[in-house]
């Protein structure tokens, strides 16, 4: 159930923003395993002069961030950023104009299923991948 974010410095057409969003999905469920439907994923865009960028980085910077439950392995992670960064190559955004972040909060810090703490649920998925 990973929440996400990608934040853009400038406009993009309609189809690249799906095919972004499309991009985060699929790293999750290939990385990840995150389960088939489980999308949460929002797509912010921002002015340029309201989301500074390092000087070496272009408009197309991009900034990702995914909250998640914790348990994911390095090897995953590793996965994860190079399936995110290769797919928004296939839109055109350069590796070095690609930042990811990962949060991982405690299952107890997760109110699902009506409020319940995430770290009470059977989940019904592996998060030790």
């Amino acid at each position: 159930m990973p929440l996400s974010r990608i934040e853009v410095r400038r406009p993009r057409p309609d189809h690249e923003v799906h095919a972004l969003i499309e991009a985060v999905y699929q790293a999750q469920r290939e990385a990840l395993g995150v389960p088939e439907g489980d999308r949460q994923i929002r797509y912010v865009e921002h002015r340029p002069d309201r989301f500074a960028a390092p000087p070496t980085r272009t408009d197309d910077y991009t900034v990702v961030e995914i909250t998640l439950f914790p348990g994911r392995s390095i090897d995953a992670k590793r996965a994860l950023y190079a399936s995110i960064v290769r797919r928004f190559g296939e839109v055109g955004i350069a590796p070095d104009d690609v930042f990811i972040v990962l949060h991982e909060p405690p299952l107890e810090n997760w109110g699902i299923r009506g409020g319940q703490p995430a770290s009470e649920v059977d989940l019904g998925f592996p998060l030790d991948v």
